[in-house]
């Protein structure tokens, strides 16, 4: 007999311990159209409520936690920096290898919406090579036959962190100064709260809209 699936939107989140992965972890847990919410981390959650499925993966091997991805949309908050990561290679492998190896297996297994947060300046050939490792993980997402791609570029991300972060430490106490010179097109990259990317980043996933689209934040 076949297994009766719940009424309602499946999602798969990854990257769930991150700050925006925080705050879509709990927009997912709360909004009542979502039925079963399944998320992908390296490390054990210390609370799982009834709708939530925990499976802690080595994303080296993501092949082997294929049959879990089966939902209706995908939101991935992968993503970490140089000085985490310890080499370009390593930040790499996280920021693109893994958002395209996950992107693969999620087509394959008919996911028809895959929703990406990024970074503005995301360019595949950009000189800087923090734009342009986001650019290849956006490709490499925008290539596969998804019915639906949303990429989220975010500028300075606000919100409390677990780590410290120096750089963006500066940058977020830089932030209400600088942000008045940013106006027109250059309003894009005026920092935004981690709580209202999340926000968005679910809303797209409710959404019927097909195609591949690019979303920017205060412009």
């Amino acid at each position: 007999m076949a297994v009766a699936q719940p009424s309602g939107i499946r999602a798969l989140l990854v990257g769930a311990t991150g700050l925006v992965g925080g705050h879509c972890l709990g927009e997912l847990l709360y909004d009542k159209e979502f039925s079963a919410v399944t998320v992908f981390v390296r490390r054990p959650l210390e609370w799982i409520p009834p709708k939530l499925t925990v499976h802690v993966v080595n994303f080296d091997h993501l092949e082997n936690y294929i049959e879990a991805i089966n939902v209706d949309v995908v939101l991935c908050c992968l993503g970490t920096t140089h000085s985490a990561a310890g080499s370009p290679e390593a930040f790499a492998k996280v920021d693109h290898i893994y958002v395209a190896e996950l992107a693969r297996l999620a087509a394959s297994r008919g996911v028809s919406r895959f929703v990406l947060v990024s970074a503005v300046g995301a360019d595949p050939a950009s000189p800087v090579f923090y734009n342009r490792v986001k650019g290849r993980a956006e490709a490499a997402v925008s290539e596969l036959p998804f019915k639906a791609v949303h990429l989220l570029r975010p500028s300075l991300l606000l919100g409390q962190r677990w780590e410290p972060r120096s750089a963006e430490d500066w940058g977020k106490q830089l932030a209400p100064f600088w942000s008045w010179f940013l106006w027109g097109p250059l309003s894009r990259y005026r920092p935004v709260e981690a709580e209202t990317v999340a926000a968005r980043m679910v809303e797209l996933a409710k959404s019927d809209l097909e195609g591949i689209h690019i979303h920017y934040f205060n412009s």
